[in-house]
């Protein structure tokens, strides 16, 4: 016997595609994540202590090719 929730897909798979497309972003919007918006704003945010950070000399810039020189020998077999 099918379930509620099986129903519903099997109705929400039969709507026109820009539908469905608009019962996704509804379903996802009642999930409460994070929009785009917001974690653009965040990613703004980190980038500019991460730079802060650099212009005060918090951190210790390392090469990026010593990163990967550091992580394949890390994980070579």
């Amino acid at each position: 016997m099918p379930t509620a929730a099986d129903k519903v897909a099997d109705e929400a798979l039969a709507l026109p595609a820009e539908a469905r497309i608009g019962l996704v972003d509804r379903i996802l919007q009642s999930l409460n994540l994070p929009v785009q918006p917001e974690i653009d704003r965040l990613w703004a945010e980190e980038a500019e202590r991460r730079v802060a950070e650099i212009d005060r000399g918090d951190v210790e810039l390392i090469p990026g090719e010593e990163v990967f020189d550091r992580i394949r020998r890390k994980y070579a077999r």
